[in-house]
């Protein structure tokens, strides 16, 4: 069992109940301590608070979309950019596709199963040397 100072933390953006219940169940199996937000201004307040090793961030969410969190990480927690992976269920908008090209980051479409969010988080910790 892994002590809980140990734990590796992600904090995951999402507005969808389903996906949140799907993350934190399969996360949590991996050993990850989940955070959620369910908006990019709850997921700031979140990030000025506390340190995490991974993102998940929805880009379409309410409020403020992932890109524009997505430019506040970049800005306020550079070391953390590396950690963001994207999800979104636009497949056919040239303008997410293009903001998640342009960002060179890891991504998701969703609906996703849990193989699939299991197999990109270690990805990313892999990546990042965690």
């Amino acid at each position: 069992m892994t002590d809980s100072a140990d734990k590796k933390r992600i904090l995951v953006v999402e507005d969808e109940p389903s996906i949140n219940s799907l993350c934190i169940r399969v996360l949590a199996n991996e050993g990850l301590e989940v955070s959620i937000a369910v908006d990019e201004l709850v997921a700031e307040e979140m990030l000025k608070r506390n340190n995490y090793d991974l993102c998940l961030i929805d880009v379409k969410t309410p409020v403020i979309n992932g890109k524009v969190l997505f430019q506040y990480i970049n800005d306020r927690h550079p070391e953390l950019v590396d950690g963001v992976i994207l999800t979104t269920g636009d497949v056919v908008g040239g303008e997410t596709q293009s903001f998640i090209k342009k960002t060179g980051r890891l991504f998701l479409l969703k609906p996703f199963v849990p193989e699939e969010l299991r197999a990109i988080v270690k990805e990313a910790l892999k990546s990042r040397g965690i």
